[in-house]
């Protein structure tokens, strides 16, 4: 296992490589500049091209790429040029408050799309199973923005019952855990509520075609209950492709933070990136990528751990 672990992070590397090679080339050629941007009005040749320098800049795109890999790989990822503060420092103090409705929406996505997969799979075409069908493909075909919005509009604005965005109430003396819970419900709702769709429509597939197996049905005639044949034999080969799809979609999860993040104004990676992108804040963009890629590689890894684990047959 641990030789497995080792070989899967060493292979990774090249790839790791590639994609900050491929970004860093992307984020440069794209029109504008930092100087510009943070000249604003101010702008002249002259000080743009101070500023340039300052920032390394003026060499060629292939020494800054050394450059900024050999700090890399020395656990410096730079200066952001809007803040003046190191990058990893931003990341870190953004990255709780993204984990921290990310991974609740994972956890709770996968929990119900597990129970709402198999109930559809044992109930497929009843009422029930139709009318879950027709909403989780209407969730699933719904950009994760425009579901923010419109839950903004509904339990924010119309209701009163949950913020519009941010992440404490500045009118209160003293937030608690309570007003920053309050915070968190429409951010993970939306996460959840996209992510749900998608693999309640996988979890009940694959337990249909689990159902039909041999083994199930040696299991009803030798006279197991119902229910123990369904959520006990039969989902836990189900759950396969969930534990699969788990470290594929994780990364994406925090991808898709970024457009709910900046729907909410909810201060995460997500929203540190997207001004970063606004700002051309090139080390804190790079930083992000960087990040995503390696959660990334760990993701996948850790879902072949955990195949491993729900399936004994599996050998590394």
């Amino acid at each position: 296992m641990l030789m497995y672990i080792v070989r899967r992070i060493l292979e990774a590397i090249p790839t790791l490589i590639g994609v900050t090679v491929i970004s860093f080339v992307l984020i440069h050629i794209v029109p504008g500049n930092p100087a510009r941007i943070l000249l604003g009005n101010h702008y002249t040749l002259q000080r743009a091209a101070e500023l340039n320098k300052q920032f390394g800049l003026n060499k060629p795109l292939f020494d800054q790429y050394v450059i900024w890999l050999g700090n890399l790989v020395r656990g410096k990822m730079g200066y952001s040029y809007v803040y003046n503060a190191p990058v990893t420092k931003m990341i870190l103090q953004a990255l709780p408050h993204t984990l921290a409705i990310v991974v609740v929406a994972v956890l709770a996505a996968h929990l119900f799309a597990v129970l709402l997969g198999a109930l559809q799979a044992y109930y497929q075409d009843s009422v029930f199973d139709r009318v879950a069908t027709v909403i989780n493909y209407f969730l699933y075909s719904m950009p994760q923005f425009w579901l923010g919005v419109l839950l903004v509009i509904f339990f924010a604005i119309n209701l009163h019952w949950f913020p519009s965005g941010g992440i404490v109430n500045s009118n209160v003396a003293n937030q608690g855990f309570l007003d920053y819970a309050n915070h968190l419900v429409l951010p993970i709702a939306t996460l959840f509520l996209v992510s749900l769709a998608a693999w309640a429509r996988y979890m009940r597939s694959s337990t249909r075609e689990t159902l039909l197996q041999d083994y199930v049905r040696t299991a009803r005639m030798k006279g197991a209950k119902e229910f123990r044949v369904v959520f006990v034999h039969a989902l836990r080969n189900s759950v396969l492709p969930l534990i699969t799809l788990f470290g594929m979609t994780l990364p994406a999860m925090l991808a898709g933070a970024l457009f709910v993040e900046e729907v909410f104004n909810y201060p995460g990676m997500g929203l540190l990136y997207w001004d970063a992108i606004n700002q051309r804040d090139y080390p804190i963009i790079m930083g992000v990528i960087v990040f995503l890629g390696v959660i990334t590689v760990l993701g996948n890894l850790l879902a072949d751990i955990l195949y491993g684990i729900v399936d004994p047959r599996i050998q590394y």
